[in-house]
């Protein structure tokens, strides 16, 4: 059976945050579980930084707003990027921890 065409499968947003407190996916993953319940939402990347960590989810793009707005109510979380594309979302958070390949001599 052939993939759906690229139009059929649904738009969606990358959406990079930071939390305060270093934790593993696990920790992370039940965090958002209990504050984003209401909404379909999908976690890759977690980057771990010395003070914080950084992470990426993808959402629909109808649960965007919704989304963003929860994360940023929630305390040790903030919202720093977002993108249709993750290469966009993962360029901009490794540029903010200062390891941005592009910058090297």
């Amino acid at each position: 059976m052939p993939k759906p065409k690229k139009a059929a499968r649904g738009k969606h947003r990358w959406i990079g945050f930071r939390i305060d407190q270093t934790s593993n996916r696990e920790e992370l993953t039940n965090s958002l579980k209990a504050n984003l319940k209401d909404y379909e939402w999908r976690l890759f990347d977690i980057l771990e930084a010395r003070e914080s960590t950084l992470a990426i989810l993808k959402t629909p793009l109808d649960n965007f707003q919704q989304i963003t707005l929860q994360i940023n109510n929630s305390e040790g979380m903030e919202t720093l990027t977002s993108s249709g594309k993750i290469r966009l979302v993962r360029k901009r958070l490794t540029a903010t921890l200062g390891n941005d390949p592009a910058n090297t001599a």
